[in-house]
């Protein structure tokens, strides 16, 4: 069994901003390297059955060499911009007339080469190069950006006509989907191949945590498009997940350094603590819904399948109901701040007022 055409692409992602001004981002990158760029959309579905909610921008970054082994490769980098902060990189290796061996370890060397535990120079390098262009286009940009790695292996045609079922009894998928050179367990191999999608008898799908495997010799993207969109919301809503953990303490703290002074003016520092918080809310409220709603998938049942088995995989409702706790404790918080605010307010008036009554039955005195 030989690999006729195919590929492995390597993806890193990044919360590199706030948010991104696609459509500043496609001028500026016009104006300064002339470079091929497109908005992106699922090239094998129609549009009303799988869509992105702003579809992101796709720009091509040219070859980058990339040690494999003993040799050096150019593979074909790319990037996708994604309105709420993500930047996506990819590289794509070729691979050609490989064996099925010759081929898990193309995929193998690659997760040695720029996967997580190995280098960060080309990754480095092609970031800095996006932040140097697009700079103008970032609101916030992060200085030292969350990341995520993902590798998919495709492969488009084999030397033979050859359907998905028959090529899971001539091949094992399990050192290619796992990295591992030693021998599974039956269980842990079970685990390993559980996500298999196929829609027509000679397409494949099986992914996993990391990696995926594509059999797809139509040369659609749509899978790979959608695990890239489960990645990038994974990403973003751990990036809120980051950034709620380190403003918890921070609200406490505040929160009781303004308790701690009993003064009259500890109602409009309430008010100002209430008004910060809600829009910390507003704001992580605003863009979580987005990212819900980066993707829309509705009458595509095949995607819908993967889509969902993708977001089970890399966690992602487990990521936004945390995101959602520690939300709900900030509105808790904010709603106790301004009902103290609002208190304090009450008990400037009746001061207020006690005096205005003290002050008149003094002026009565003195005029009689």
């Amino acid at each position: 069994m030989s690999v006729r055409s195919g590929h492995v692409a390597a993806l890193r992602l990044f919360d590199l901003a706030y948010e991104i001004d696609l459509r500043r981002a496609e001028e500026l990158w016009a104006q300064r390297t002339a470079g091929a760029s497109a908005r992106a959309r699922l090239a094998g579905t129609p549009s009303k059955a799988v869509s992105f909610g702003v579809p992101p921008l796709a720009l091509a970054l040219g070859p980058v060499p990339v040690p494999l082994g003993g040799s050096t490769v150019a593979a074909e980098a790319s990037v996708r911009l994604y309105d709420f902060g993500i930047a996506a990189l990819a590289l794509h290796i070729p691979a050609q007339d490989l064996s099925w061996p010759a081929f898990t370890a193309l995929v193998n060397r690659t997760d040695a080469a720029v996967g997580p535990a190995a280098s960060t120079e080309v990754w480095d390098g092609l970031l800095a190069r996006l932040r140097e262009v697009l700079g103008e286009a970032l609101d916030r940009p992060t200085a030292a950006p969350l990341q995520e790695d993902y590798l998919i292996a495709v492969v488009n045609a084999f030397g033979e006509p050859i359907t998905a079922e028959a090529l899971q009894q001539r091949v094992d998928l399990v050192p290619l989907l796992s990295g591992e050179e030693r021998p599974l367990s039956e269980g842990a191999r079970r685990d390993l191949l559980a996500q298999r999608f196929s829609y027509h008898p000679d397409d494949l799908a099986v992914i996993t945590w990391d990696r995926a495997f594509i059999l797809e010799p139509r040369r659609e993207t749509d899978v790979a498009d959608v695990l890239e969109m489960a990645n990038a919301q994974l990403l973003e809503l751990r990036s809120y997940d980051e950034m709620l953990d380190d403003e918890l303490p921070r609200m406490r703290a505040l929160v009781e350094a303004a308790r701690s002074r009993t003064n009259l003016l500890a109602s409009r520092r309430y008010a100002r603590l209430a008004r910060q918080l809600h829009t910390l809310v507003a704001e992580v409220t605003e863009l979580a819904e987005r990212v819900d709603n980066a993707l829309q998938v509705t009458e595509d049942v095949y995607l819908a399948r993967v889509y969902a088995a993708a977001m089970g995989l890399f966690r992602v409702p487990q990521v936004s109901a945390a995101v959602d706790r520690k939300l709900e404790i900030i509105r808790q918080t904010y709603t106790a701040l301004h009902g103290e605010a609002a208190g304090g307010r009450a008990e400037l008036l009746e001061i207020a007022i006690l005096l205005l009554i003290a002050v008149e039955i003094v002026l009565s005195l003195i005029r009689h």
